[in-house]
């Protein structure tokens, strides 16, 4: 590969690939026939605090195959394209970085920073195309409700206690939801989840062995609630507040013991 480097506020790196075969994404046979040849524009991450761009001209060739349905295919360099990208890998797998961490505005303005300028929609759809990460089987189990639609549309997560990463969501938040789930995922020995009635009695359905429990945040999200029910129901008790100091009412001070 030939490459010429010119110095200016954007380096620019202007390359061709050479001859040679290149295999076929659908059948893999090799083919070295040229079809014709055009120029493709990439993005690399910066050097120098410079921002990179890749002017690279990459061959079309033809499927020499008769049994592939296709004809010509653009050959691919390793490590540095692929299908319909307008970056290099290593450009993408920074900004997905980003994406996951900052999400939309917040990671824009990230990348503006890092000579990489997306909007804000581009850095939503990057996690959106990773793939689901592997998980096992956890020993504790979180189960809580989500809202798509508040009041209206719920479902139901699942965070592995332990590592306190997401496990999956479920569009629906009754019983027999979160039991063939968990009948699906044999081994969860213990079920931390809130206090609702659907999921005790899918946590029992589903997994009979495992131990229920509730965590600190129910727990003082129920206190704060029966707190809250308790004071309304005394609220008559409340007497209203006296606007004249001399209104108030004397208060006897007892004699402290020496």
């Amino acid at each position: 590969m030939e490459r010429v480097f010119t110095e200016c506020a954007v380096v620019h790196i202007v390359v061709r690939t050479l001859d040679g075969t290149a295999p076929c994404p659908d059948c893999e046979c090799p083919s070295n026939r040229v079809h014709s040849c055009y120029q493709r524009r990439l993005a690399d991450t910066p050097v120098g605090d410079q921002p990179v761009r890749i002017e690279l001209t990459v061959r079309r060739l033809y499927c020499d195959n008769a049994r592939c349905e296709r004809r010509t295919f653009v050959e691919q360099v390793a490590g540095l394209t692929f299908r319909y990208g307008r970056r290099t890998p290593a450009s993408r797998r920074t900004l997905e970085a980003v994406a996951v961490a900052l999400a939309g505005r917040a990671g824009a303005l990230l990348a503006v920073v890092l000579h990489s300028a997306v909007s804000r929609t581009t850095l939503l759809r990057l996690p959106m195309a990773l793939p689901d990460p592997s998980w096992e089987v956890p020993k504790v189990l979180g189960v809580g409700d989500f809202a798509t639609r508040r009041g209206q549309h719920y479902g139901t997560v699942f965070i592995d206690c332990e590592t306190r990463k997401p496990l999956g969501l479920l569009p629906g938040r009754d019983a027999e939801t979160l039991a063939t789930w968990l009948r699906e995922h044999p081994g969860i020995e213990v079920i931390c989840r809130d206090r609702a009635g659907s999921y005790a009695e899918g946590a029992r359905v589903g997994a009979l062995q495992a131990v229920q429990g509730a965590d600190r945040f129910h727990l003082w999200q129920n206190l704060g609630t029966a707190v809250e029910q308790c004071v309304r129901q005394h609220t008559r008790c409340l007497q209203p507040p006296c606007s004249d100091p001399g209104d108030l009412p004397d208060i006897e001070v007892l004699p402290t013991s020496a």
